[in-house]
């Protein structure tokens, strides 16, 4: 066995290239570089730690980014985009696979948790320390680093103002929405990496950084077991296999699991962390959206994907937030097939959409017995309840009345029984019991499978993102976010790793 150093000058190792064994010391060795890990690796790593990341994803260069749908999605995305949730109904669950997790291929959307989600934290899980306004000078902190900035309606495109324009008829609140983006020119790919390097993901914004100031990163390298001395609870760094079919031990006295809210659980389950809220709590964000048929040329492919949003029935749990793309994205979304398929993608530059999700009150698993881990990939387990079914009902309805009042002639919905409506219609709908079962859903948000809390009883990890029960290990990704949150998640997640890199460091 080879005793290896890391460069002193960083970068990026190939783990696809390593077929031997490879033993490397370190500071700090963090599992991903997502929303959670990239952050907590520049932070550290500015600091003169020697920081060793792991990712299970590959490095892409901008060049490579060649905004195709068809290409991107089998390279950016685990199982191509094909990820799902067993359950009712069957929601699509894609997260990415490369240098910046999902920050790579999302939207970009940026808000701050609302205060009365921190609220519910302090109030029910002793999470005092995450109260409203703990997290300001946090947000601050990202927004700067990562560009957040409001979209302007030139660049925002035709389908944000269309939204707009319904809107404003039926006197619901909304506005332009704030992303991670510098220098934006609006290529409408975001969820396909962006062609141009204008968003501000994890790696553009932290892992270069991270690098530049000597961390190491392994790429397609995953995380198999923490290692811990002989007591069993204090972690000593991380044992992982590389997919040139190599192993890799990380030698490291502090140990930050950032693997995503998927995989998290098992990661940890695999290395005897045990606690009954270990894989279970999990929230999406159950999502959908519908389409209208204008008289207008919408052109979906130019101006910034998500850029709208609606916050009139953010009391009810509903975010009503625009989403559009290329001709691909319409024709994989879309709950058509055949001649209206075909009907459709040739009417492309009139097609307006518009999206929703909601803060669910679902809570979904993941197993992390040995048995649910053979399988190799997470299972998740989820099923929306009649209390959420009823609030998507709702919400569709909502998203079809605001197309109508913007000037669609048709409104297609995600509901098998009423697959469309016409002239302004809403009577279809209104007459229908809309159930689980019959839902063309999608979510992009999973969190809470590790949830923080004051007590083992109530979650897996405390305040500081620490495993009850165990030293010098920690965990900052969506998996330890304590509820849904009703707002894209990513913003939160990176406040959440620089507090944990400020303790780190302290």
């Amino acid at each position: 066995m080879s005793l290896l150093t890391e460069p002193t000058t960083g970068g990026i190792v190939d783990g696809a290239r390593i077929s031997g064994e490879r033993h490397v010391r370190a500071d700090v060795c963090i599992v991903g570089s997502g929303a959670g890990g990239a952050p907590v690796a520049r932070a550290l790593a500015e600091a003169g730690q020697r920081v060793v990341v792991l990712e299970d994803g590959q490095a892409f260069a901008q060049h490579e980014l060649t905004a195709r749908p068809r290409d991107m999605t089998a390279l950016l995305y685990r199982d191509a985009g094909q990820s799902a949730t067993a359950g009712t109904p069957t929601i699509m669950l894609p997260t990415g696979r490369a240098l910046g997790g999902t920050t790579l291929v999302n939207s970009g959307t940026c808000f701050r948790v609302p205060a009365t989600v921190q609220d519910q934290w302090a109030s029910e899980l002793g999470l005092d320390a995450l109260g409203a306004g703990t997290l300001d000078d946090l947000y601050t902190r990202v927004e700067e680093t990562i560009g957040v900035a409001r979209v302007t309606e030139e660049l925002a495109g035709a389908n944000a103002r269309i939204a707009k324009r319904g809107a404003e008829k039926l006197g619901w609140s909304g506005h332009f929405l704030d992303r991670n983006a510098r220098g934006c020119i609006g290529s409408g790919v975001c969820a396909f990496g962006c062609p141009s390097g204008a968003k501000q993901h994890a790696g553009e914004a932290y892992m270069n950084a991270a690098h530049a100031a000597g961390a190491t990163t392994y790429t397609c390298s995953r995380a198999r077991r923490i290692l811990f001395e002989d007591d069993a609870s204090t972690a000593r760094g991380i044992l992982a296999t590389t997919r040139g079919g190599g192993r890799l031990t990380v030698d490291a006295p502090t140990v930050v699991i950032a693997a995503g809210t998927l995989h998290t659980p098992g990661l940890l389950a695999a290395s005897g962390i045990a606690n009954p809220w270990l894989g279970r709590n999990l929230s999406i964000h159950p999502a959908t959206a519908v389409w209208g048929l204008m008289d207008e040329v919408v052109d979906m492919a130019h101006g910034v994907p998500q850029s709208y949003g609606i916050d009139e029935f953010a009391d009810e749990g509903i975010m009503l937030e625009g989403i559009a793309g290329p001709p691909d994205y319409l024709a994989m979304a879309v709950p058509f097939s055949g001649a209206a398929h075909r009907e459709l993608m040739l009417s492309y530059r009139h097609v307006a959409q518009f999206g929703m999700m909601i803060r669910d009150t679902s809570t979904g698993r993941i197993p992390t017995g040995r048995l649910a881990r053979r399988a190799g990939r997470p299972l998740v387990r989820y099923d929306l309840n009649a209390h959420d079914v009823a609030t998507i009902a709702r919400g569709i309805e909502r998203l079809a009345q605001l197309l109508f009042a913007a000037g669609a002639r048709r409104v297609i919905l995600p509901v098998g029984a009423v697959p469309e409506l016409r002239d302004g219609d809403l009577k279809p709908l209104r007459d229908h019991t809309v159930s689980a079962r019959e839902l063309k859903m999608m979510a992009f948000h999973p969190l809470g499978t590790a949830r923080m809390a004051r007590r083992a009883a109530d979650g897996v990890l405390d305040a500081d993102g620490a495993p009850h029960g165990t030293t010098n290990l920690y965990v900052c990704d969506g998996s330890a976010v304590p509820t849904a949150l009703g707002v894209n998640p990513q913003l939160t997640i990176m406040a959440l790793a620089t507090r944990l890199a400020d303790r780190l460091l302290a």
